[in-house]
């Protein structure tokens, strides 16, 4: 890949190159520079517009500080511009004159292409979460104003003197409308068909009337307003932000109860989006956008059948020779799922002790890590548990990456609304993913990279980081070998394969295959990929983000046959392969091959 600084001849060595050479150099630096301006210019744009990323990234500082007393706009009109925008992007790109690009700025054209192009495509639909955001349903059990702020305001807002304070108290401010904004798209949305199921929003019902029923001085973004201006000697921000919340935010939130209660009795038991309008080519941009490949649903739906079979094979085998041989293999793992051994007490005690465990796992997996990586982040990473508010409905796991300033470490998020689902044995596996060298070594190694354009440091694909973090499990399992004491530690890692492969199935077989949601939900627990409660929350997930669990199985796929093929290679070095995969940071998986492979 030709640096930027490798075109920054002397002038003595611009005389010494022949003249169609220096015209070359030349041609490629105003072609980058042009795609450089164009690009720099989206990702400055969007920065002024998504206040929540300028803060997450370290962005709303200096020049930016007023975003970090906004929020992102919300609701129809938002959502219209946002489509507006993706398609007027797709054709400046589409149009963009390539010639001349250096093999740097054509790679950040493709990528940019990628991510563009998707979300042209997805702008045509007329209902859900907008453009590059394939979910139906603007208002869920996972996503929503009602779902994020909160946990935004407590945990990634700083409130570092006065002018942090009052930032909240905006912020706080513009809660209110926001969450109008999206209880508009959600009625705008019910006037095309588009309802969430009677599950769905029976599931998220309970989390915003607790939302709205709990007092506000008891709320978690407040208690950590009073801790913070306690902490800097600053009085009389406890009131103020209180008297927001109880005249505008509860009224906002008991509007968008409302909202749904009138909706419910029109809602189905059909989890699918193939019951919504065109809901067929949904799905399929949903899996581009997500695989970031051309695998047609039927292709992914019979590649998850054939790995859930060799993957079950093989943890058929380990748990036979560690005595366990009565029944199928779901029946085996949901006996060891339950035995007493295994599991961490669930109580506030015993959630306690699962999460400093977790940590401690992370610490002793850290000193082996330069064995197989030339380059770690600085950025560390914590374990930290879902908020209680929210966690009826969050995911199990999930990671939040430190800002582009390295100010945050990077959190993991693990969900203990019921320490049952979380067995010792599975618990490592878990770990790696989330954590090292899953998506913290990966995410921050990105966001550190001062070789990359800000727009590639701060974005993403699913697919890749999804398939890395999942192939990062494997570096553990197998290259650091942790698991050579503790076989049943090895199937807790097969049996997070087989559950990534599982979701492969389900998804599927919701979106396209037609199935109910009671079909999908047996199929996942009969495999022993997780316990029925987990499966439950798990389905319910799939229902909203249509595709995105088809990204990580897929991702895999793709990471492990590069590696097949670059061991087959003479002088193959497992550090100098990794750095080659992370090195450029998130990209769809074509341009990944590409790279690796030499064909870039």
């Amino acid at each position: 890949m030709i640096d930027r600084r490798r075109l920054l001849l002397t002038a003595a060595a611009t005389a010494a190159v022949a003249p169609s050479l220096a015209q070359a150099q030349a041609a490629a630096t105003d072609a980058d520079g042009r795609l450089n301006s164009l690009l720099d210019g989206w990702f400055e744009a969007d920065i002024e517009e998504n206040p929540e990323g300028a803060t997450n990234l370290g962005l709303d500082r200096g020049a930016r500080a007023g975003l970090s007393s906004r929020l992102s706009e919300a609701g129809p009109d938002a959502i219209r511009k946002d489509r507006a925008k993706a398609v007027d992007r797709w054709g400046q790109l589409s149009g963009f004159d390539q010639a001349g690009l250096s093999p740097a700025g054509a790679l950040n054209y493709a990528i940019a292409a990628f991510g563009a192009e998707t979300a042209a495509q997805t702008a045509r639909f007329d209902y859900g979460a907008g453009p590059g955001r394939p979910s139906p349903y603007i208002v869920t059990q996972l996503s929503g104003a009602y779902f994020s702020t909160p946990d935004f305001l407590d945990n990634q807002h700083r409130i570092e003197d006065a002018a942090g304070a009052d930032a909240f108290l905006s912020r706080l401010e513009a809660f209110s409308g926001v969450l109008e904004g999206e209880t508009a798209k959600v009625q705008e949305d019910a006037g095309l068909g588009v309802i969430p199921p009677d599950f769905i929003i029976d599931r998220m019902l309970p989390q915003i009337r607790t939302l709205r029923d709990t007092p506000a001085a008891d709320m978690a973004m407040l208690k950590s307003l009073a801790r913070k201006t306690g902490g800097l000697n600053l009085t009389g921000y406890d009131a103020r932000a209180a008297a927001i919340v109880d005249q505008k935010i509860k009224p906002a939130l008991s509007a968008q109860i409302a909202a749904l209660e009138a909706l419910r009795p029109r809602a189905t038991h059909d989890a699918g989006v193939w019951r919504l309008p065109d809901g067929e080519a949904f799905y399929a941009a949903g899996l581009k956008a997500n695989t970031t490949t051309t695998l047609s649903a039927k292709e992914i739906h019979a590649l998850g059948r054939e790995q859930v079979a060799e993957i079950s094979a093989e943890i058929d085998a380990i748990l036979k020779a560690q005595g366990y041989t009565q029944g199928t293999v779901g029946e085996r793992i949901q006996a060891l799922n339950k035995e007493p051994a295994q599991l961490f007490a669930n109580t506030d005690e015993g959630k306690a002790e699962l999460l400093a465990w977790l940590n401690q796992l992370v610490a002793d997996l850290e000193p082996k890590l330069p064995q197989v990586f030339g380059r770690l982040p600085k950025s560390h990473v914590e374990v930290r548990r879902v908020p209680v508010s929210i966690q009826s409905g969050a995911p199990g796991g999930y990671y939040q990456g430190p800002p582009l300033d390295g100010s945050r470490p990077g959190a993991y998020y693990i969900n203990l609304r019921d320490s049952g689902n979380w067995p010792r044995f599975a618990l490592p596996t878990l770990t790696y993913h989330e954590a090292s060298p899953g998506h913290h070594l990966q995410v921050a190694l990105q966001r550190e990279s001062g070789e990359l354009p800000q727009w590639r440091r701060a974005g993403g694909f699913s697919a890749y980081n999804e398939g890395w973090a999942l192939y990062a499990e494997a570096v553990a399992a197998n290259d650091l070998d942790v698991y050579a004491a503790d076989p049943l530690g090895r199937v807790g890692f097969l049996m997070s394969y087989l559950f990534r492969a599982v979701r492969l199935v389900v998804d599927t077989g919701l979106h396209s295959e037609r199935w109910s949601r009671e079909q999908a939900v047996e199929y996942m627990a009969a495999s022993g990929a997780k316990p029925l409660d987990a499966s439950n929350s798990e389905i319910n997930r799939y229902c909203v983000w249509p595709g995105q669990a088809c990204s990580y199985k897929v991702g895999h796929t793709v990471i492990a046959r590069l590696r097949e093929q670059a061991e087959a290679r003479p002088g193959f070095d497992l550090r100098a392969f990794h750095d080659k995969v992370l090195e450029n940071g998130s990209l769809p998986l074509a341009v990944l091959e590409k790279i690796v492979s030499g064909k870039a």
